[in-house]
């Protein structure tokens, strides 16, 4: 291994860890997913990981596309700068959508009262709310089931079509001299540090918010992770985090 490819790939390594710190998109939504819904750290750390790698793969096939193919760089960060464009305004959507959502299932914490007759022709008031274990079980089965299922696969996709916008021009340089497994080590080691600096800050937030308090504030997690998730399609938008 020439000093050459040394000096690449721990390039690669600094890029990807300063690359995936610096963008709150990277890590913050999983955070406030995992918290709205409960999600336990193991789950939380496999669909991260699994957004990552996804989040990858989308840069490496473009870049193989376009080394195969000849096209020049700038067309390649082209379709990348398109790719984050459509990942920045569908985080934001979703996003809105879900706060909606979030604020809606708000609602069903306000406690109301139930008339009950018994047998003996007693009558009865019970106060209760739809957020316990009072639900009604075939509401709470149907929404809560459609929304865990929605929710993973919709990162995913946000993820895959998120640019590395670092990575195409790292695999371009040992491409251009035929360095061929040294294209391979790069881009192994930069997917392997994103995946790894994701997961790291996602254990640290995780934890860190157990250590806090929310109670009285539990009805709001999921506008809460909605809000969070807008915010950070707007910084990509606007400040192009």
């Amino acid at each position: 291994m020439t000093s050459e490819l040394l000096m690449l790939i721990g390039g690669a390594a600094s890029i990807a860890f300063i690359h995936t710190l610096l963008g709150p998109d990277h890590y913050l939504p999983f955070v406030a997913v995992a918290k709205a819904r409960g999600w336990s750290l193991s789950r939380t750390l496999g669909i991260t990981a699994l957004c990552g790698i996804g989040h990858s793969a989308g840069s490496i096939i473009l870049g193989l596309v376009g080394i195969y193919a000849g096209r020049a760089l700038a067309d390649l960060e082209m379709v990348e700068a398109l790719r984050g464009d459509t990942a920045a305004w569908v985080l934001l959507a979703f996003g809105l959508v879900y706060f909606a959502w979030g604020m809606k299932r708000s609602k069903r914490h306000k406690s109301h009262s139930h008339l009950h007759t018994h047998g003996d022709g007693t009558l009865h008031r019970h106060t209760h709310n739809h957020a316990t274990t009072h639900a009604h079980i075939h509401e709470a089965k149907a929404g809560k089931g459609r929304m865990r299922i929605f929710t993973p696969w919709a990162l995913f996709i946000i993820f895959v079509l998120g640019p590395c916008e670092p990575l195409i021009p790292l695999m371009m340089i040992p491409a251009a001299s035929g360095e061929w497994i040294g294209m391979v080590l790069t881009v192994g080691v930069f997917m392997l540090v994103t995946i790894v600096t994701m997961t790291a800050v996602v254990v640290a937030a995780t934890l860190g918010l157990r250590s806090f308090n929310f109670t009285g504030f539990e009805k709001y997690s999921h506008a809460f992770a909605g809000g969070t998730l807008s915010l950070c399609g707007m910084g990509m938008i606007t400040l192009g985090l």
